[in-house]
């Protein structure tokens, strides 16, 4: 029984560590304090390859190789050597019969007699080579099944790793979208409480009309500086689920759009297989056939191979350093072994294993119909955010106008500072609820793309 060529030696792992290295390296720690500038993608390149999560998957996939290279050396000969040195200063004496080696001696005279030396010394070898164990030939033949599966532990790593930083880069996108619109009203806002002002100076408003604006402008920058301190949070966590020292600083490049989430609805074939989830239980499933297979073939016989040879001497005195004579030995056999009852432990195990099997079935039952419930919630959260959001757009730009109306109206001294307030307030309330909508729609779309397996 002879293992796959392509696990001998060590020569394919060097080369797995070499190509993850290389991979790391693509991605590398830039020095600190020079700013980044990092689409979506390249937020998601560079967690693939910082990421603890998936480093440390990476690394159970090389343990797992590793154990494999030990799983192949159980079909290769094992050679071992020893030497021993023994000193019997005072040799053990054996009674015997003196009347089995002379006729002349009568029976029953026992005489003490030593059957050794004091100095002893052995030399010995040992090759044992297995030719046949059905627990190594299941191992052998499990081997890719347990690479595929820690391979595709680590893709569910990097899908998850994936989810977390998209959702983390939308939800600093939409708090910017909405610091730049509350930017804008706050310069507009600001223009306007000058020019209010100087109108009071002439006479024109009252001074009542100049403070509210003065409040409305408080209450727009207070409502800045909470969403910038989001903003700030959520470029923290930004960086967390990317693995990136916190003190780095980066620019975030990629922009939202209703387009760019309505892109994610697309009617493809989809199978089960697109998830890696339902991938995975595939994988534990071929797995668990092995390990039951592995119980059943554990009636048949062990079939084995070795050989012994040596060198050995013995002496009354201490004088291996001479030119004496040693004495050499060679033994070879087969040894076959089977149980023949073990108290019904194998056939308990063997349940065990059928069980376990049954188990990893319904599993895979389980997860489809946990497929089918997360794409069609995804899918009817995607199509209502996006409904939602283009309605909130529109409802923004309409509260825009009648602001803008408003304050026309105001200056020219056909309006109250009243309507001004209103008009401020319900475009305010538009626009935040604008941000909400934008950010569930970027969220529901990474969900969406999980659920068909598209991430």
């Amino acid at each position: 029984m002879q293992p796959d060529k392509k696990h001998a030696g060590l020569t394919g792992l060097l080369l797995l560590i070499i190509f993850h290295c290389g991979m790391a390296q693509q991605q590398p720690r830039p020095p600190l304090q020079e700013t980044i500038s990092l689409s979506a993608k390249q937020a998601i390149d560079y967690a693939l390859a910082n990421q603890a999560s998936v480093r440390n998957a990476k690394l159970d996939e090389l343990i797992q190789l590793a154990k494999n290279k030990e799983v192949s050396g159980l079909a290769l000969p094992t050679l071992a050597g020893s030497g021993t040195y023994q000193h019997n200063p005072i040799v053990q004496k054996q009674l015997i019969d003196a009347a089995n080696f002379s006729d002349t001696v009568p029976k029953g005279t026992l005489v003490p007699f030593a059957f050794g030396l004091k100095h002893n010394a052995v030399g010995e070898v040992t090759l044992k080579q297995v030719l046949f164990d059905p627990s190594v030939l299941v191992a052998l033949q499990a081997r890719q099944t347990l690479e595929q599966l820690s391979a595709k532990t680590v893709q569910k790593s990097e899908i998850d790793v994936k989810v977390n930083v998209y959702k983390a880069y939308y939800n600093v996108l939409s708090a910017r979208r909405g610091l730049e619109i509350l930017g804008n009203n706050i310069t507009n806002l600001n223009k306007l409480l000058g020019e209010t002002r100087e109108t009071y100076k002439n006479g024109l408003v009252e001074k009542l009309d100049v403070d509210r604006l003065v409040v409305q402008l408080t209450n727009l920058r207070t409502e800045e500086t909470k969403l910038r301190n989001i903003a700030e949070v959520g470029i923290a966590a930004l960086k967390y689920q990317m693995g990136m020292p916190i003190q780095q600083p980066i620019q975030l490049t990629d922009t939202l759009s209703l387009d760019e989430i309505k892109s994610a609805l697309a009617s493809e074939q989809f199978d089960y297989s697109q998830r890696i989830e339902y991938q995975l239980l595939q994988t534990q499933k071929r797995a668990n056939e092995f390990d039951l297979k592995r119980y059943k073939l554990q009636k048949l016989p062990t079939l084995s191979l070795f050989g012994t040879g040596g060198v050995s001497r013995a002496s009354d005195v201490f004088n291996y350093f001479s030119n004496e004579t040693w004495y050499g030995y060679v033994s070879y056999g087969v040894n076959l072994s089977f149980t023949i009852f073990s108290g019904y432990q194998r056939r308990r195990k063997e349940d065990q294993a059928f069980l376990q099997l049954k188990k990893t079935e319904v599993s895979l039952e389980d997860a489809k119909l946990g497929i089918d419930m997360e794409q069609a919630q995804s899918t009817s959260n995607l199509r209502n955010n996006i409904l939602t959001l283009e309605a909130q757009e529109g409802n923004m730009k309409l509260a825009e106008e009648v602001y803008n109306t408003t304050q026309i109206k105001y200056r020219e001294g056909v309006g109250s500072s009243l309507e001004m307030s209103t008009a401020e307030n319900e475009l305010l309330t538009a626009q935040n609820n604008y941000f909400t909508a934008l950010y569930n729609a970027a969220v529901s779309k990474v969900d969406y793309l999980k659920a068909y397996g598209k991430l």
